[in-house]
């Protein structure tokens, strides 16, 4: 079985970097078809509309016609382009998707299983000592902000929410105990996948890109084979032991040097067999 893994298409931003004639849905699809992959696994922000997100998921398995499995992304959840301004209420509308991972851990065959959770980031990342817990909440930097202070509103602490998803992301690994596992979330899961410190700006930005506190995952359930994380538009594997850790990022146009998304799109999508 050959599993495919990407991450931060933003399709919103990234559809100008497109040649006449080309679809994201359309590169896409044809990518799967010809890398015979058999479950593709995506780990969060396809746009920053949730409506427009999970129509291209949809149209995705049908053009497709693989199997589909998804975990939001922060994108995901913004109230930017519509007016839902409750993130609990887009929350619910992608668990109750038949593509959702959220408590329901999906089985790839009598061997293998794959569980996700968004997560969120819990700010364990950053310079603890240099910032406080108040300066992380407030989620300005200087002049800058992090744009999730503008359009994302859980009313309650970013660590409740990362909380309340690595508790449900333990009982869905508890779900599958006995076979081997795939972990997605969006945020980064492992230090590797955020920037090294000391850094001037990520002491500080690092705070909203994973969370630490996940990391205990890996020592409470051996059965974790392979992890995928998103949200750093940077790609990268490593192998630690048995397990992979994967960052299949598009991510946006400004980092690219080759601005075909279509040869972006070859270089983010991820594969390995089963």
């Amino acid at each position: 079985m050959r599993i495919g893994t990407l991450s931060d298409l933003h399709i919103d931003r990234n559809k100008w970097e497109l040649d006449d004639g080309e679809t994201t849905l359309s590169i896409l699809s044809g990518m799967i078809k010809e890398k015979a992959v058999n479950v593709l696994l995506v780990a969060g922000d396809i746009s920053n509309h949730y409506l427009e997100s999970h129509a291209f998921l949809k149209k995705l398995e049908q053009e497709a016609d693989v199997p589909v499995k998804f975990v939001p992304g922060n994108h995901d959840y913004w109230a930017k382009e519509h007016d839902v301004t409750d993130s609990h209420e887009i929350n619910a509308f992608f668990n109750q998707q038949p593509y959702s991972l959220v408590g329901k851990p999906y089985l790839l065959n009598e061997d293998w299983a794959v569980v996700g959770t968004p997560g969120w980031y819990d700010y364990g990342y950053a310079d603890q000592e240099k910032y406080s817990e108040a300066q992380f909440e407030k989620k300005k930097y200087g002049f800058a902000s992090w744009n999730d202070l503008h359009f994302v509103n859980w009313n309650q602490s970013d660590r409740d929410v990362s909380q309340a998803m690595l508790n449900q992301l333990y009982k869905d690994l508890h779900a599958v105990k006995g076979k081997k596992v795939i972990m997605m979330t969006h945020i980064a899961t492992h230090p590797e996948f955020v920037v090294p410190l000391p850094h001037r700006i990520y002491n500080y930005a690092n705070a909203f890109l994973g969370a630490k506190g996940y990391e205990a995952v890996y020592k409470d359930f051996e059965s974790i084979k392979y992890s995928i994380m998103g949200h750093v538009h940077f790609r990268k594997v490593i192998r630690e032991g048995d397990k992979t850790f994967i960052s299949p990022c598009l991510g946006s146009s400004k980092h690219w040097t080759d601005k075909r998304l279509k040869n972006q799109l070859e270089k983010s999508l991820v594969t390995f067999d089963l």
